[in-house]
């Protein structure tokens, strides 16, 4: 799975980055809630854990945004504010489960293992844009001429442009957001991944074009 970690106790994080990549989790770590945001937008994720007191926007307002914005990946908030009320105050506000640190790894593992079962759609937010709308977690691009499956890459590709419609979206920014600044990727994968999407756009009937801008990147609109 994609793992949002938003958490501002670096020695936690780089605890649960290294037990989840050993479970075979792909771990994205944000340690502020304006950030958190910010990663979670540019997504797809198929989980978030979340802190709850964070500098700039705590986890639950955090998660109140996303849930209001449509984000309906499951959230396992992780704190140290765990007494009954507090439970009860972050499950009210959307999280699907609620951990008190200190906590058990297996128990953590566990319970992620269990939220992901119960979540078959993974991502499960729904991306529109003008007469398309993306499943990312289903990985379904649905149009007026029918829906088809897109790949992992097409489905993070797609998402980002979807909601960053209209603007012109720089190369780099591309491939940091839908590979990772780590990621040493080739400029032609994108080349051939925007390919790809356009193919993706024709064959669901959508009027949706992507749009090179040279020597800037690309932008969505809506011919």
């Amino acid at each position: 799975m994609q793992i949002l970690l938003v958490e501002d106790d670096h020695i936690l994080c780089e605890f649960l980055e290294q037990l989840l990549h050993q479970e075979g989790h792909r771990v994205t770590v944000s340690t502020s809630g304006p950030a958190g945001l910010e990663a979670l937008r540019a997504g797809p994720f198929d989980m978030m854990i979340l802190d709850r007191m964070l500098p700039g926007l705590d986890g639950l307002h955090l998660l109140q945004q996303a849930r209001r914005e449509g984000f309906t990946l499951p959230v396992l908030m992780l704190t140290a504010l765990g007494a009954p009320a507090d439970k009860v105050e972050g499950l009210d506000a959307g999280a699907d489960d609620y951990l008190a640190k200190p906590f058990d790894a297996a128990e953590l593992l566990a319970r992620l293992r269990a939220l992901a079962r119960s979540r078959s759609g993974g991502y499960g937010v729904l991306v529109r844009c003008g007469d398309a709308a993306l499943d990312a977690g289903a990985r379904l691009l649905t149009g007026p001429g029918g829906r088809c499956e897109v790949s992992g890459r097409e489905a993070a590709l797609l998402a980002f442009l979807f909601r960053n419609a209209g603007q012109v979206l720089p190369r780099e920014l591309l491939l940091d957001r839908v590979w990772g600044a780590d990621s040493e990727v080739e400029e032609g994968n994108l080349n051939n991944y925007i390919f790809f999407a356009r193919r993706r756009l024709l064959q669901v009937g959508s009027r949706l074009q992507i749009q090179t801008v040279r020597g800037l990147g690309y932008r969505v609109w809506e011919c």
